[in-house]
């Protein structure tokens, strides 16, 4: 709701996201991201945020007219509470999808390893004075080579990536 907001209001007075973020004194990424619902402003940036959008900090998070009360910042206190809870449960989201990922990767490098391993160069017997087989056997051979040589860059970095994204306790 407060990125859908911050985006309607910013257009219909005008400003580019670049233009906002001078009178913001933040960069345009970081608008850009209050806008697509990766982060959003704290406090102080909310109220900045509010008079140069020249709208109420209650009207940007969501409220009706109806429903904001005049100094009431408990309320919106609150509600940027939850939509701080709503953005971290993003990332643990992302964070938890990136892990398997990268289990995932590991996994298929190691199996990919098993299976080369297993049936060896069984290419390198056969008959190459046949235009198919020599093209096959060429395949096989490079594919075979250059999985050699980026087996071990893929099993360090699934590695790396399986430390970096587990959970952290």
């Amino acid at each position: 709701m407060l990125s859908e907001n911050i985006k309607v209001f910013r257009k219909s007075r005008g400003f580019s996201q670049e233009e906002l973020a001078d009178k913001l004194k933040v960069v345009r990424q970081t608008v850009s991201k209050w806008e697509q619902g990766l982060s959003a402003p704290d406090a102080g940036l909310l109220i900045a945020l509010s008079k140069a959008l020249e709208t109420p900090v209650s009207t940007l998070l969501g409220e009706t007219a109806a429903e904001s009360k005049a100094g009431d910042f408990n309320a919106i206190a609150e509600r940027l509470e939850e939509i701080n809870l709503q953005l971290a449960k993003k990332k643990t989201v992302r964070r938890t999808i990136l892990h398997w990922l990268f289990v995932l990767w590991f996994l298929i490098a190691v199996t990919a390893s098993a299976v080369f391993i297993g049936y060896g160069s069984f290419y390198l017997g056969w008959d190459y004075s046949d235009p198919e087989t020599a093209v096959a056997g060429t395949i096989l051979h490079g594919s075979e080579w250059m999985f050699v040589r980026l087996a071990p860059i893929m099993l360090i970095g699934a590695a790396v990536g399986i430390f970096l994204t587990r959970k952290k306790r």
